[in-house]
């Protein structure tokens, strides 16, 4: 069994690799399928490929041969919809209503999966409610590096202040 840590590097790291893809993805098939800002779907009868999806929705009512994976967005297998690799919802919630199938893991980070209890899922089913980590993962970091910078801007400034001479008539060395 994989650790929630290894769990969550993992679906960052593929998250991360797939978004480095996305261009060559859709270069190389056409039956892939990317979305940015406006909701896919896969409709009855149709296959496609790997299923992406940026700040937007997928519904799947027909098949998909590879991963789908929606950042800030839900993912739902309708009823007989079958997805041959992993389902992973980063911000979003994973429904798979009666008879759908995912063939590897189900993952919902920062979202729930709820499922019918006549769909199957072949790997593993991971669910993480509650968004404050990943509050701690986007923000606290460029946070630190914006504290870092001021110091260093601070340090900076501080250095290249004049110095305040003495007051007129008084020897600037002891006698």
């Amino acid at each position: 069994m994989l650790s929630y840590r290894w769990l969550c590097f993992r679906s960052i790291a593929g998250l991360a690799a797939v978004g480095m893809l996305c261009p060559v993805m859709v270069a190389e098939s056409n039956a892939d399928r990317v979305q940015i800002a406006k909701s896919l779907t896969v409709d009855e009868g149709d296959k496609a490929g790997d299923v992406v999806c940026v700040l937007c929705s997928i519904r799947i009512r027909g098949e998909t041969s590879g991963d789908v994976v929606a950042i800030a967005g839900n993912i739902i297998l309708e009823q007989g919809a079958t997805v041959a690799g992993d389902t992973v919802a980063v911000a979003g919630n994973i429904r798979l209503d009666a008879a759908a199938k995912v063939g590897g893991d189900a993952v919902a980070v920062a979202g729930a999966v709820r499922r019918d209890p006549t769909a199957t899922v072949g790997g593993e089913v991971t669910s993480r409610v509650g968004g404050g980590w990943i509050l701690l993962i986007f923000v606290l970091p460029p946070m630190m590096l914006g504290a870092f910078l001021a110091l260093i801007i601070w340090i900076i400034q501080r250095s290249r202040r004049p110095t305040v001479p003495g007051y007129p008539g008084t020897p600037s060395t002891p006698s």
